[in-house]
């Protein structure tokens, strides 16, 4: 006979919880209820500490804990009593011969594995002692079981089960034990997928290679207003708004998120402790980036490059805002401002305007060697995060001219900001600014027609300029481009079969040349 749809009464309740926050109220209110509780070890005894009477697993098995509490749920007594379907004729013949009792409601918590190995200095043997074997094996079997038995993962769903157990005289809908069943189910498919990632990352045999297969579970954090466009839904997963903390205004776009991230990877590769420095993009990519003694010089700089641009766009500054740099950025429409901090008076005068989104990041808070990948049809692309910044004191001069130091500044300073730009990428710099960035464009020339032109067009000189490309000329054209318009040194990576012509070309028009070996291309 399949199982009725209908409410299932709850006569015997199982509690076996690491996680003790709102247990003996909820276990208090089950008692009042007339529910039987049935509990293990340190649960049992929070319990009885609380006047509260309990079954011990134990005497409920007939069968002691053993293996230093290794071994304590796993025994057919509590695992029939769970699993036992209440309309099923054979198993209620089982459940008479094997003097079985029967558990209407599990309640159960798992060891801390995941609190365990975020401390720095875990160890191997203390991480596996954190490996839970009853707590996922009961859940299982009554999230299995649902139909007849409720289970619970989660404190915070006291209140609410308690709360239907109340009103409907003791018993569960279908529905309730459908939902829970779903919460247990992602519960002990987070954990596991946890324990897997950790001890993966343990096993550094092979540094060089990637995982064989990717445990990826990650808790929705919010649902979006849509996505890149009204007419796609959209979610956030993940921790991202503990690493960038909103203080004021609408709630994050997807397309807001995805500056964020842009932003944040830039502004990481800018120490605050050298120089404050200020970073402005639009649709994900840099349009101006300077560097100065305060952050509102570092602004002035980096709104220099493109006053077109930043209209609607997302500043970010790796030191405080200061009231100096909120009076600046009020001067214009910003859809996002983010800082580690923000001055009092900064706050006050930001918030004026409701929509304004204000964020404070937190450095400490950010892996950056967190994998980075992307979806594509049928699977996704792993690979390592491009976190490298080559120091271009020791890079190859391949030109009879060799850089100036200010020029060496400036090739540092346009490096840097080139591998955050959309490929083909290209960047005019000076020691503290970038001066014009092309970006996004088919082809090396092309990059660097438009960010002539944008240049010429808002007024800005680039004789004396340095130019930061990306990836390696193809052709030498590229390069008399950028020297017509007035660079007199280069970075990039070399590579190409014609770097002998490029690098011609540049000791024909007396233009320092340096390759990196390393390419940032940022599709």
């Amino acid at each position: 006979m399949p199982p009725q749809k209908t409410s299932r009464t709850v006569g015997r309740a199982l509690l076996s919880v690491s996680d003790k926050s709102g247990l003996v109220p909820f276990a208090r209110g089950l008692v009042e209820l007339g529910v039987e509780l049935v509990a293990s070890g340190g649960t049992a005894s929070a319990l009885k500490d609380a006047g509260l009477e309990v079954i011990e697993v134990a005497d409920l098995t007939e069968s002691p804990e053993m293996l230093g509490g290794r071994v304590k749920t796993l025994h057919p007594r509590i695992h029939g009593g769970i699993l036992a379907r209440r309309d099923h004729d054979g198993d209620a013949a089982d459940v008479e011969t094997q003097m079985l009792r029967l558990i209407d409601l599990v309640v159960v918590n798992l060891y801390p594995f995941e609190e365990t190995v975020a401390r720095p200095d875990v160890t191997r043997a203390e991480a596996v002692e954190k490996i839970d074997i009853g707590g996922p094996s009961m859940i299982r079997s009554a999230a299995k079981n649902h139909a007849y038995v409720g289970v619970v993962v989660d404190p915070g769903d006291y209140d609410t089960v308690l709360a239907e157990l109340r009103e409907s005289g003791g018993a569960l809908s279908d529905s309730t034990r459908r939902r829970l069943a779903l919460a247990a189910f992602e519960r002990t498919a987070v954990y596991d997928a946890a324990i897997h990632t950790w001890l993966t990352a343990q096993e550094d045999t092979d540094p060089e290679t990637l995982p064989a297969r990717l445990s990826v579970e990650i808790g929705r954090a919010r649902v979006l207003r849509y996505g890149e466009n009204p007419h796609q839904r959209a979610a956030l997963y993940g921790r991202t708004l503990e690493i960038a903390e909103p203080l004021h205004g609408k709630e994050l776009s997807f397309n807001n998120l995805v500056d964020v991230q842009a932003g944040l990877s830039l502004i990481l590769d800018f120490d605050a402790d050298e120089a404050a420095t200020v970073g402005i993009l639009k649709h994900n990519t840099p349009c101006g980036v300077g560097s100065g003694d305060t952050p509102v010089v570092a602004y002035e700089r980096a709104y220099a490059t493109d006053p077109e641009s930043p209209f609607g766009g997302v500043i970010v500054c790796n030191r405080p805002f200061d009231e100096a740099l909120a009076h600046k950025v009020d001067e214009i429409f910003t859809e996002v401002l983010i800082a580690p901090d923000f001055s009092d008076g900064a706050l006050a005068l930001l918030q004026k305007k409701k929509n304004r989104r204000l964020l404070r990041f937190r450095p400490e808070r950010i892996d950056r060697a967190e994998l980075d990948w992307k979806r594509i049809f049928g699977g996704v692309v792993l690979q390592e995060p491009d976190l490298g910044v080559e120091d271009l004191a020791s890079a190859q001069v391949v030109t009879a001219r060799k850089p100036t130091e200010e020029e060496l500044r400036a090739l540092s300073f346009g490096w840097r900001v080139v591998k955050h730009v959309k490929s083909n990428a290209v960047v005019f710099a000076a020691d503290n600014r970038s001066l014009a960035i092309g970006g996004g464009a088919t082809s090396r020339v092309d990059a660097i027609h438009n960010a002539v032109a944008k240049a010429g067009r808002v007024g800005l000189d680039l004789s004396r300029s340095v130019l930061a490309s990306d990836a390696f000329f193809p052709f030498p054209d590229g390069l008399e481009e950028a020297a017509a318009a007035g660079a007199r040194a280069v970075v990039q990576p070399g590579g190409s079969v014609r770097d002998d012509q490029v690098v011609e070309a540049a000791d024909r028009l007396d233009v320092a040349m340096v390759f990196t070996g390393t390419r940032h291309f940022r599709h």
